[in-house]
């Protein structure tokens, strides 16, 4: 994929002038955690999540809880003014173990797939002691309330069901570090679903793009983004570029293909 700044000077020959003028390159990092997520840390609020992406020079962020959407509009509302773009997500784990991204652009889309979650959610207690626990808080970080269900845990919901309902309520899914050991799809699978026609993938921090295509030959012709998978502030990545004229599931869509000028780039490290 080459260096992801090598975006600021490529102008496809389709476009104008102005039409490329109108398009931004997005900084991204579209795998963040709260402290709503078990794993994640106690400095994962609002205001510090939003500080260490603009300090990152991040510009476009989702927050991803596992199974759980509560802190996405604190952290939208913390963000607010700052330039930093927040869109609303999850970390859905699918019947077969498999963490994935499902990335929408309105809290009410993400409501409804968490009416799903909630109705595929086996009802386990959560343990602090040994999970971590999952709070869910305002703008400036101040607890607001526990979440007592374990989300750290599959749902009920297979790959396919997932995928079709993400697709339904007009959000992007995109399998999260898919070359991960634990909770990656390939590993767990050892193949990409031939009835599932993914739009993209994400690799992790760990692996360059080019690694991960000779390792695994079936992604090389699927749109691949690579994100910090943030549990700590230090986490956050910000490899991943977006040329796109605006912050919306549409315009990473299109980047995604390639199409009208929108494109993705990596930058390996």
């Amino acid at each position: 994929m080459g260096n992801g700044l090598e975006i600021e000077n490529f102008q496809p020959s389709s476009l104008s002038q102005n039409q490329f003028e109108s398009l931004k390159t997005y900084r991204s990092d579209l795998h963040v955690h709260t402290v709503l997520s078990p794993c994640g840390d106690i400095e994962m609020i609002p205001p510090l999540i939003v500080e260490a992406a603009i300090e990152k020079g991040i510009q476009l962020i989702a927050i991803t809880d596992h199974n759980a959407s509560a802190n996405i509009w604190a952290v939208q509302k913390a963000a607010e003014g700052t330039g930093l773009s927040v869109l609303p997500g999850m970390e859905l784990q699918t019947a077969e173990d498999i963490h994935c991204l499902c990335l929408f652009d309105t809290l009410e889309q993400i409501e409804m797939l968490q009416h799903d979650v909630d109705t595929n959610l086996p009802a386990l207690e959560n343990r602090p002691d040994f999970f971590g626990e999952q709070f869910v808080v305002d703008p400036t970080g101040d607890f607001i309330r526990r979440e007592h269900r374990l989300l750290l845990t599959s749902t009920r919901l297979t790959l396919k069901q997932a995928f079709q309902r993400v697709l339904e309520l007009g959000g992007l899914f995109i399998p999260a570090h898919i070359n991960r050991q634990a909770f990656g799809l390939m590993p767990t699978l050892g193949l990409i679903p031939p009835d599932i026609d993914l739009e993209a993938v994400e690799i992790s921090r760990h692996m360059k793009i080019s690694d991960a295509q000779k390792k695994y030959p079936q992604i090389t012709n699927i749109p691949t983004i690579q994100s910090g998978d943030v549990h700590y502030l230090e986490d956050f990545l910000g490899t991943t570029y977006f040329k796109i004229a605006h912050p919306t599931i549409a315009e990473l869509r299109m980047a995604l293909k390639n199409q009208n000028g929108r494109m993705v780039l990596i930058q390996e490290q």
